[in-house]
């Protein structure tokens, strides 16, 4: 399963969702590759504890090599990277993907990603993507290459806006480019149960047949906790309250 967590307004939680998300299907005994493809390489900082530039492969090798020819290249599987957790690998992100963006897009290699993913089925079962928060050439191979998108969603108007333009990008995009993709459900993190808000905008959502999973991730000091430390929840907190919540979410995408 290739999924993409995508939304393009910042701070929904992205990374967290991903890195969390996939550290227990690893633990689950699946095989699974996390791949980051925000410059930022806040999903590759998380798993491996090294800043994304720190380390020899990544993404931008793979993107890089897509834009020229002759020997010596590397396949994607080449420039996997461990983690400290078993089954469990990361293609890093790194700063200067941004400056690969317009050659990338101009010499239309869009579907490269996919391309590649394909080759990597049988030995990542569970791939997990995590994207910038744009729609740019970048989330827009993420979407061609997945077979599901999970949309981040935190409790506010403007990220309630946002889901109506994210939906409509993605329907387009579904049209021209992947008409396989689906969208796996919304993800409603940062939720505080007390507040009247949070809960309006999700009956709202529900009533207008949005795919809201029931499964709510709560706002917790322990998710800020365990990117200090780079350690997933499963492997940090075991036994926290937000550690549960991205366990029964796991296991509802995998029912």
């Amino acid at each position: 399963m290739r999924r993409v967590v995508f939304n393009q307004k910042g701070g929904v939680g992205k990374s967290s969702i991903t890195c969390n998300l996939a550290s227990i299907s690893a633990a689950s005994g699946q095989p699974t590759l996390v791949i980051d493809l925000d410059p930022q390489g806040n999903s590759t900082h998380y798993l491996t504890g090294q800043p994304a530039q720190d380390l020899d492969d990544s993404m931008f090798d793979f993107f890089e090599q897509s834009l020229t020819l002759g020997g010596g290249r590397k396949s994607l599987a080449d420039l996997v990277q461990p983690t400290p957790y078993e089954n469990l690998y990361v293609l890093a992100a790194h700063p200067e993907l941004e400056s690969l963006e317009a050659k990338l897009e101009s010499r239309y290699k869009i579907y490269k990603l996919k391309e590649a993913l394909l080759e990597l089925t049988d030995l990542y079962p569970q791939i997990w993507i995590d994207t910038p928060p744009a729609l740019n050439f970048f989330s827009r191979s993420a979407l061609i290459a997945a077979e599901t998108c999970l949309i981040p969603f935190d409790c506010d108007a403007f990220s309630r806006q946002a889901l109506y333009s994210l939906k409509e990008a993605i329907d387009e995009l579904r049209a021209d480019h992947n008409d396989a993709l689906q969208i796996e459900g919304i993800i409603v993190n940062q939720f505080n149960a007390q507040a009247r808000l949070p809960r309006v905008l999700i009956e709202e959502l529900l009533a207008e047949e949005h795919p809201v999973l029931p499964v709510h991730l709560s706002s917790s000091v322990k998710m800020r906790e365990s990117h200090q430390v780079s350690r997933p929840l499963n492997h940090y907190a075991p036994k926290h309250k937000l550690t549960q919540q991205f366990q029964e979410l796991f296991e509802l995408l995998h029912g």
